[in-house]
């Protein structure tokens, strides 16, 4: 009987198939799309139940839509099974070409799983082909292309004929899963394409909100903004300008737009803007007004472009600084520089002195032969022994080059002038200052320090140091002297100090003590100043009383 209706049964499965698949193109979203495919299992196919497990973005499956059963599909719609289930049940049972067929005597040990199911009681089959409750069957929806990446599963049960498929039944299941994987595919992609368009438009407008909230806030900024040309010939120069960067600078916009920050800025600071990255780069430097000043200001940079792709350009925004700058380099100064004199401290004259000299000692100059094995490429030997062929020291530098660029400080020798020149510490102390402070008092004894400041320092070239280490002593820093300058100089330095100061209308006079030392790599700070200051005592004592107080 079944095989007399064969040619009906395939003419009217395939029109119910042909509607379930129309039914699937003509759905309006995802979901209806989803909705659809279950449906036709119901209606297209012949099975009383149809459910879509649909792959969701961290491979599980999701029961996405059923057909059939109200009560099932209220209980499990939603619900998700882990790939690793899935996987492991597409790997059993009978593979009927792209589908795959698991009995009831393999499938109880599915029962168990994380994969939602429903099931319904029935009698035992009565013959080899008759479907049982527990019997499942599965229709792989794969995406087109040559990775057939699972797009999810179809699972029916319940034929209405009652038996398993037969050989058209599967193919017209395989053939709706291929089309229904089309449809979701589709859906899919029109889905995409909506949202897609609606945060275009979305965008559209933010970026026109955008553009007029930027020019408002670009033009009325209480502070300066500039946009500038990023790469090709016209790199760094000036857009555009705000009122508030006119104002700032001096000169009108037309005039701006003719420079680039780079013609603005201090020669000084001309390293600091061009190592300013222009992606969040900042920097504090001084920009030149129209009267020739110079002007501190913060430039905090950040990248702009007209589109995705367009043109890119730099957003500048320059913070008038002037005045913190000025409390900030105050405060420097006074952290570094004695508040009555204004000469450098004790601090500032310790920080100086260990900018010169380092903790490894002074060797001799390299040899005749070590100077050719360090030309002629003994690197060995040259860094073994810490000398080039020029006569410098170097140091080894760890992960660079062989030698760093401290050039060591020596000391000449005062019994034999052999041309040496090096870093002279010359420590004074004032003679007869105590008695003039507690004679005339503190107001008498400043003012002397102050003129005695003075006085060192007209006394010194350029370059040179004099600091006032407390109370009334000072120190000298003069480089490159040697044993019979740093002597001469000392004999101008106690010169100057000896004519008489004028206090309040009266005459006071003080002496000084010097003591000559000699800073050297290998030595401390501290020792270079007690050096100093041992000599400076020894001088004292060996001179009486009325020559230190004659000077």
């Amino acid at each position: 009987m079944e095989a007399e209706s064969e040619p009906y049964v395939r003419l009217a499965t395939m029109r119910q198939l042909h509607q379930a698949v129309a039914d699937l193109n003509t759905a309006r979203s995802l979901a209806d799309t989803l909705q659809a495919v279950a449906d036709g299992i119901v209606e297209g196919l012949g099975y009383e139940l149809g459910c879509v497990n649909l792959v969701r973005p961290d491979g599980d499956l999701v029961i996405a839509a059923f057909a059939g059963n109200a009560a099932a599909e209220a209980l499990i719609t939603g619900r998700v099974g882990s790939r690793d289930s899935w996987n492991r049940r597409l790997s059993m049972g009978e593979a009927w070409d792209d589908l795959r067929f698991i009995p009831h005597t393999e499938g109880w040990v599915l029962l168990d799983d994380d994969v939602p199911q429903w099931h319904t009681e029935g009698p035992e089959p009565r013959f080899e082909d008759e479907w049982h409750p527990l019997d499942r069957l599965y229709a792989p929806m794969y995406a087109s292309g040559g990775d057939r990446d699972l797009l999810g599963v179809i699972s029916v049960d319940r034929p209405r004929n009652g038996r398993r498929p037969g050989a058209w039944g599967r193919e017209a299941l395989q053939m709706y899963a291929s089309q229904a994987a089309i449809a979701i595919s589709n859906a899919r992609l029109r889905s995409n394409m909506q949202r897609a368009l609606v945060r275009l438009e979305r965008e559209q407008q933010a970026l026109r909100a955008s553009e007029e909230s930027f020019r408002q806030a670009f033009e009325y900024a209480p502070s300066g903004m500039a946009i500038a040309e990023m790469g090709g010939d016209q790199q760094g120069r000036l857009l555009r300008t705000n009122d508030a960067l006119c104002r700032l600078l001096g000169r009108p916009a037309s005039v701006l737009r003719r420079y680039s920050f780079a013609d603005l800025v201090h020669p000084e600071d001309i390293g600091t803007l061009l190592r300013t990255s222009a992606e969040g780069g900042r920097a504090e430097l001084r920009l030149s007004r129209r009267d020739g000043t110079y002007l501190w200001v913060s430039l905090r940079n950040s990248v702009v472009a007209d589109a995705a792709d367009g043109p890119r350009f730099l957003l500048t925004h320059v913070e008038d600084i002037e005045e913190r700058k000025r409390h900030e380099l105050n405060l420097a100064h006074r952290a570094s520089h004695d508040a009555l004199t204004g000469l450098p401290n004790s601090a500032e004259l310790r920080s100086r002195l260990s900018a010169r000299i380092c903790e490894r000692p002074h060797s001799p100059a390299a040899t005749a032969i070590e100077a050719l094995d360090a030309a002629y490429g003994d690197v060995e030997s040259s860094l073994t022994h810490g000398y080039r062929a020029d006569g410098y020291e170097g140091e080894a530098i760890p992960g660079g080059g062989p030698f760093d660029h401290h050039v060591h400080t020596a000391a000449p020798d005062p019994e034999h002038d052999d041309g040496t020149k090096g870093l002279a510490v010359l420590f004074c102390d004032l003679d007869g200052f105590k008695s003039i402070n507690d004679r005339f008092g503190h107001h008498t004894g400043d003012t002397v320090l102050i003129e005695v400041a003075r006085r060192l320092s007209t006394c010194v070239r350029d370059g040179d140091t004099v600091a006032r280490l407390g109370g009334d002593e000072f120190v000298v820093l003069a480089d490159g002297l040697g044993a019979a300058d740093a002597a001469d100089l000392a004999v101008r330095l106690r010169n100057a100090i000896i004519p008489p100061i004028r206090v309040d209308g009266r005459a006071v006079r003080v002496g000084a003590s010097f003591g000559i030392g000699w800073a050297e790599c290998g030595m401390t700070v501290e020792e270079v100043l007690r050096s100093a200051d041992q000599r400076m005592y020894v001088e004292k004592r060996s001179r009486s009383k009325v020559h230190r107080r004659a000077g």
